[in-house]
């Protein structure tokens, strides 16, 4: 709902309500994530999709329902092996779905469309039943609110409204969620809160400058990442060279890693991949890498420079926990030669790394089970 709010806005500018659609449990292989909404208008207009069109028509059918009289319902998806196309949900997951009535002005209005903040709702009956203001709650800065202090000195009073209970215990189980950018169903002995949150995107620092760095600033640009391209070369590291990064900088590496950890501008969602295939570049860098908590650190090179790093970084001081943190040779071995490829491949492991599942890199026809795997999910129970 969060990426939807302008939608929102402009499907309510009328002055009628719409019926918001928005995914709240997932379980088994579904298409979509929890927290995945779509909006139908009074006038029949659609926004959004839950499904990729397994289950739309079903859901559309309620939000009629709810537009007429106003009740909110969460409906259950599933799949049956003799009634596949009347259940819906055709890939053999099972979605819960909340449909509510939004009246125009309910959602507080973001300054920025993509700015970090986390909307908490009650959906449990007791929340959805009053179908107001008070039964939302929007996070502006999930960062001061990421901790059990933060979000009650904040928002203490809006959680205590809206669950009409001692906040506190609300807080604690919602700010490591609202730390990490999770979205999931929050329990709490009688209120159910459904948490989505939205960070500043994801860093990603590409070490070295040249048309390997460029082929990956771009991938990593059309994933959502900020990008950061850093060599200590002036004449290799132009903007001109880079247009999908963020932002080029000119600096040894290793200084940079080192300013920008200690600003509390990286954390465990920050990816780096060092490309400069050269040592007075990549072994300081990856000292200071290796040492931070980060989602991903790769370095390219082969195996022989390889077996030379590990050398090197063990020399170091660094312990066998922080060396094997590293992924060298960088990427997944899909046959990549060209930059763009290997941009394709560097990127497959990092999804594959960062999406906390047992991955197993191989052909999806070549395997069984659930193709999108409940973990990945992010429901927290």
């Amino acid at each position: 709902m969060l990426d939807m709010l302008d939608a929102l806005a402009a499907a309510t500018a009328d002055g009628f309500p719409c019926a918001a659609a928005t995914i709240v449990r997932a379980s088994g292989s579904v298409p979509r994530p929890v927290g995945t909404s779509m909006l139908i208008h009074q006038a029949g207009g659609i926004t959004g999709s839950l499904s990729g069109g397994c289950v739309e028509a079903a859901v559309v059918a309620v939000a009629e329902e709810v537009l007429a009289d106003g009740q909110p319902r969460v409906e259950s998806f599933g799949y049956s092996d003799t009634d596949a196309f009347a259940v819906g949900l055709s890939c053999g997951g099972t979605l819960e779905v909340l449909i509510q009535l939004l009246h125009p002005g309910t959602f507080p209005v973001i300054p920025k469309p993509d700015a970090p903040c986390a909307l908490v709702r009650r959906i449990d009956a007791g929340g959805t039943a009053q179908n107001n203001a008070a039964q939302l709650l929007l996070v502006p800065d999930p960062r001061r609110a990421a901790s059990t202090a933060g979000l009650l000195a904040d928002h203490g009073a809006a959680l205590a409204a809206m669950l009409d209970m001692d906040p506190a215990h609300a807080a604690a189980r919602l700010a490591p969620l609202l730390a990490s950018g999770r979205t999931g169903i929050v329990e709490l002995g009688g209120p159910v809160l459904f948490l989505e949150s939205r960070l500043a995107p994801a860093r990603l620092l590409v070490i070295g400058a040249n048309d390997f760095s460029a082929a990956l600033a771009r991938q990593g640009r059309l994933l959502g990442y900020h990008v950061t391209v850093c060599d200590a070369r002036p004449a290799f590291t132009v903007p001109e060279r880079f247009p999908a990064a963020h932002q080029v900088r000119v600096q040894w590496p290793d200084q940079y890693l080192r300013e920008e950890a200690s600003a509390g501008r990286l954390d465990a969602r920050s990816v780096v991949c060092v490309l400069s295939h050269d040592a007075k570049f990549d072994i300081p860098v990856l000292i200071e890498a290796l040492r931070l908590d980060l989602a991903y650190v790769g370095a390219m090179g082969s195996r022989r420079s390889h077996e030379q790093r590990m050398t090197a970084l063990r020399d170091a001081g660094l312990s066998t926990t922080e060396t094997a943190k590293l992924h060298s040779p960088i990427g997944l071995d899909i046959g990549a030669a060209t930059p763009e490829e290997t941009a394709l491949s560097v990127f497959a492991e990092i999804v594959a790394a960062r999406s906390g599942a047992v991955v197993s890199g191989q052909p999806l026809r070549a395997l069984s089970g659930p193709i999108h795997p409940f973990t990945r999910q992010h429901v927290s129970q």
